[in-house]
């Protein structure tokens, strides 16, 4: 791969090098249901399954469910996108879809990165890190795509040496997980890629909302608080971040509870959580057991102020124990950035997808990908890599979409991407900055009930 100067690639559009992938350029409408195997609701996306080899929907490489061979060549431009379609986050996964396939559509529609068309190879992990494993390794060995725009907390966290070892450049808008705090990015030197650690993220780490999620609770004269989460990475890095940031604040923990996965009755474990004494409990699994957890909760009868996982703000939840859990707390990044309302419009249209955090990151860091591809002037993952933090940090001409980010950029400009859950600013460690929402949970939905700002959060938190 080219170690080139990006910039002076970028100013010699003859020596800019293209990716080429045989099977990929097929735009195949799949069917976003919710569960295994195919998504959708107007795809612009390719999908493929999990297995070995490049192929789309039919299984065959390089070849289209009617058998024709798929056209390629150096006009195309494709990324990887690993993806939660099915498995117990599966739920979250088509706004996700929904909004990284809006951004390729205005992408393409301003000409796509260095005048190609623009792709994502969409594949299910079912957030499983063995299967996210073999897809990943898939889409850059066989596939040769030059980055990955996808990746959980859970997958993340165990295959974090493998990321390092491939060196191509991940942009999620999933992971919470604190282990993120001070791994990843590019160390605020773009040009130096030996201090890179090659895994950035358009969502705020767990750190930041747990601190919104505990100062809301303190100030709310919640002092003495229980807590029960899930053994994955993610409900337990949200539960181990919430607990320091609430502590860090003078708060009590009396009781924790620890419990796996799947069970038909949490009762035993709400029995051993309420042996304690506090004035407030947290949350954190995922939506299935969640729903268990709070229906065995509500008909024990055990009372006190509930704070969910921010995961959990989903429209499911609501259908599922909407009454059960009236009154109950959920703290999240908020989905509203700079850019919120442009983004929103667009949303609405591509599909019926209900919006939420990771769905907004998700179309922020399909548009940082592109717009880092476009100034490097090349699809390599070193030149991509180096173009991350240029394209986003403050300093250049703020642009809120590819369009306007590719016009400036070819003007000569610098830019700032500022998106639309998050200005995007990215840290040295590849993160962000956001405000925090904190909305109470009722039978009819989610209602707002205040925001904590970032500024306000920044002064807690030391490195991030």
């Amino acid at each position: 791969m080219s170690e080139r100067d990006s910039r002076a690639v970028a100013k010699t559009p003859s020596r800019r090098r293209f990716l080429k992938l045989s099977g990929a350029s097929a735009m195949l409408a799949t069917s976003l249901a919710g569960c295994a195997g195919t998504e959708g609701g107007g795809s612009t996306a390719t999908e493929a399954p999990s297995g070995d080899g490049g192929s789309t929907d039919s299984g065959g490489g390089g070849q289209t469910s009617t058998g024709t061979p798929t056209p390629s060549g150096p006009d195309s431009v494709v990324f990887g996108q690993p993806a939660g379609i099915s498995g117990k986050w599966d739920f979250l996964q088509p706004a996700v879809s929904q909004a990284s396939e809006l951004a390729t559509q205005q992408i393409n529609e301003a000409g796509g990165p260095l005048d190609a068309e623009f792709e994502l190879l969409r594949r299910d992990t079912a957030v499983n890190p063995q299967q996210a494993r073999q897809v990943v390794r898939q889409m850059v060995n066989n596939d040769g795509v030059p980055a990955i725009n996808g990746l959980f907390s859970s997958e993340i966290v165990p295959l974090w040496d493998m990321i390092q070892e491939l060196e191509v450049p991940i942009i999620s808008p999933w992971p919470g997980s604190t282990f993120l705090d001070t791994r990843g990015g590019d160390g605020g030197t773009p040009e130096d890629l030996s201090d890179d650690e090659w895994l950035w993220r358009t969502v705020i780490g767990d750190t930041v909302h747990t601190a919104g999620a505990a100062q809301a609770m303190v100030e709310n004269d919640f002092t003495t608080i229980g807590v029960m989460n899930g053994t994955s990475a993610g409900e337990r890095s949200w539960a181990d971040s919430f607990i320091a940031a609430f502590e860090n604040l003078g708060g009590t923990v009396a009781q924790r509870v620890e419990v796996s996965e799947g069970q038909s009755s949490y009762q035993s474990s709400l029995n051993r959580l309420f042996q304690a004494d506090f004035d407030a409990w947290a949350l954190g699994v995922a939506l299935t057991d969640a729903t268990t957890v709070i229906r065995d909760w509500s008909n024990a009868g055990y009372g006190r102020q509930l704070l969910l996982e921010d995961g959990l703000m989903d429209a499911d939840l609501i259908e599922a124990v909407g009454s059960e859990a009236e009154g109950a707390w959920i703290a999240a990044g908020s989905t509203q950035g700079p850019n919120y309302d442009a983004f929103l419009t667009g949303f609405q249209e591509m599909g019926d997808a209900d919006v939420h955090t990771w769905g907004v990151a998700s179309y922020d860091a399909t548009n940082v990908l592109a717009l880092a591809t476009h100034r490097a002037g090349e699809a390599t993952p070193e030149a991509i890599e180096r173009n991350i933090g240029p394209v986003t940090r403050e300093g250049g001409t703020a642009v809120a979409n590819f369009a306007e980010g590719k016009e400036a950029l070819d003007a000569g400009e610098e830019i700032n991407y500022e998106g639309a859950v998050t200005p995007v600013d990215f840290t040295e460690f590849g993160n962000v900055w956001g405000n925090v929402s904190v909305s109470t949970v009722g039978p009819d939905g989610f209602s707002e009930e205040f925001t904590i700002q970032a500024d306000t959060l920044k002064e807690s938190i030391a490195n991030y």
